[in-house]
C-alpha cells in the first residue's frame, strides 16, 4: 500500500517586481498584510508552559528586530560617509556606531566575534580615509 502525499502549495512573496521576490515561505506559513508579520501555524504548542514559551519567543523575535535595524543603521552610516570621503562624518558616525554595536552584545542581537569583526572593518574603512 502506497501513502499519497498532500502536496502543500508554497506562498511567494508578493513584492514589487524592484525588489527580490524569489523568497519562498516554508509550507504552512502565511504572510499577513504587514511587511513584518509573518504567522507561523505549522503547530500549536498545547501544554500550557510551551504556549507560554511561544509567545514569549515571538515578542523577542519582534524586538530584536528592530534592535537589529538600528545597528546595520548605524553601520551604514559609517560606510556611506566612507564612500563620500568625508573624513569628519566618517569618524563621528563610527564614535556613534560602536557603542550601539557594543549594546547589541550584551542584548544578544549578535555574537561578540560578530561585533568585533564588524568594528575592525569599520575601524579600517575610517583609518583609510586619512591616508
Amino acid at each position: 500500500m502506497s501513502r499519497s502525499r498532500r502536496s502543500v502549495p508554497q506562498v511567494v512573496d508578493n513584492a514589487p517586481p524592484a525588489t527580490n521576490n524569489t523568497r519562498l515561505f516554508a509550507p504552512g506559513w502565511t504572510v499577513s498584510p504587514g511587511f513584518f508579520q509573518i504567522k507561523r501555524n505549522n503547530r500549536v504548542a498545547n501544554i500550557k508552559s510551551a504556549r507560554k514559551r511561544a509567545k514569549q519567543a515571538e515578542k523577542t523575535r519582534l524586538h530584536k528586530m528592530g534592535l537589529r535595524s538600528k545597528l546595520r543603521t548605524n553601520i551604514k552610516n559609517v560606510i556611506t560617509a566612507v564612500e563620500k570621503g568625508d573624513k569628519d562624518a566618517a569618524v563621528a558616525a563610527y564614535k556613534a556606531a560602536v557603542p550601539v554595536i557594543d549594546n547589541m552584545i550584551n542584548k544578544g542581537v549578535v555574537n561578540k566575534n560578530k561585533a568585533a569583526r564588524h568594528k575592525s572593518r569599520l575601524n579600517k574603512m575610517v583609518k583609510s580615509l586619512a591616508a
